[in-house]
């Protein structure tokens, strides 16, 4: 399941993570439909606005479907078919969909075959892990692997190498659009859906998103114009290219939207392990979520500080820390603890 995730990049950051390319090829930024409600948080909670991607065509009739734009939608679906004056009273939990049963349910079924499939972003997801009694969280992403920026261009549209950040989580959604009967705006809400966990999220938890692992992937789930539910339906299963660590009990309240919330943590400690002053630094950075910082002032926060459990990339983010902070003239005190799966 996911019932959790943290988004804090602020909105044009945000943008240029979601780089693509059109259809005929072209670099492309997505636009924003209502960009005032997007409110970057470490800690997104059911029933918070989140940003997701969908096709334009599913805005403007005539458009390409290959091209995409972002919106701030509710996270729980709340079907167009629902006929209550008021949404929160649904009586069934719709923040995610399993993927064994979304074709079987009219909540699912009806809008998946309107074309209406989204990618949900995110830094990543929290899961929590049962132990001896207690409930341990973990912050769970894509391992990052550090690409060179080219340096000729600080613009993301004349940048062909692309965003050189964090690479966010593309989860396949669903998403419907509700209008109140007595009349008023429209609601866009949407669901994640889910697949059993991958073995090495097994020990967490049993279930996981259905994670979109590249750019090919992302193509074909939103653009609906082209690629029908079926052959869609075919992108839906457990990816192994996941990595995590443990995170600080702090996550566990939703109103808690703090960096420390996907920040790793020395499980045999219960706490965070040192930083080194570059680390500090960085979190910072994070701290003060300003959109108004030049791309040039940009850490690369990635994960170059996280302890993180081993993953299929062939490039760890432990590695990454050790040579970020070599290159800024400082010597870790100690190697980071790997957290085994």
């Amino acid at each position: 399941m996911c019932g959790r995730t943290s988004c804090h990049l602020p909105r044009e950051l945000l943008t240029r993570a979601c780089k693509y390319r059109d259809r005929r090829g072209q670099p492309r930024l997505p636009e924003w439909k209502d960009p005032d409600k997007y409110i970057p948080s470490y800690n997104k909670s059911p029933q918070s606005d989140s940003p997701v991607l969908l096709s334009r065509q599913h805005l403007e009739k005539n458009a390409d479907s290959s091209e995409r734009v972002i919106a701030a939608m509710r996270w729980g679906l709340v079907p167009s078919w629902f006929r209550e004056d008021d949404p929160s009273k649904l009586q069934f939990n719709t923040t995610n969909c399993r993927s064994d049963t979304m074709m079987e349910k009219r909540s699912f079924k009806v809008p998946l075959g309107k074309g209406r499939r989204c990618v949900v972003l995110a830094d990543g997801f929290y899961e929590w892990q049962q132990c001896q009694g207690e409930k341990q969280p973990y912050f769970i992403y894509f391992p990052q692997i550090k690409t060179e920026k080219s340096e000729d261009s600080q613009d993301a549209m004349d940048d062909e190498k692309g965003w050189d950040g964090w690479r966010l989580l593309t989860m396949a959604g669903i998403f419907d659009c509700w209008e109140p009967p007595n009349g008023g705006d429209l609601l866009y809400t949407y669901t994640i859906i889910t697949v059993n966990a991958c073995k090495g999220l097994n020990s967490i938890h049993h279930r996981m998103p259905a994670i979109l692992d590249g750019e090919e992937a992302v193509s074909k789930w939103l653009d609906f114009g082209e690629v029908p539910t079926q052959e869609a339906l075919k992108l839906i299963h457990p990816v192994e290219n996941i990595t995590f660590h443990p995170v600080s009990t702090v996550v566990n309240n939703a109103r808690n939207n703090l960096p420390q919330c996907l920040t790793a943590i020395d499980l045999a400690l219960k706490k965070e392990p040192k930083m080194s002053s570059s680390g500090q630094k960085m979190l910072q950075w994070l701290e003060t979520k300003s959109p108004k910082k030049e791309e040039s002032e940009v850490p690369k926060w990635s994960s170059q500080f996280f302890q993180k459990s081993p993953a299929p990339a062939k490039r760890s983010s432990a590695g990454l820390m050790e040579q970020w902070l070599k290159k800024e003239g400082e010597t870790p005190s100690k190697k980071p603890n790997i957290q085994k799966d």
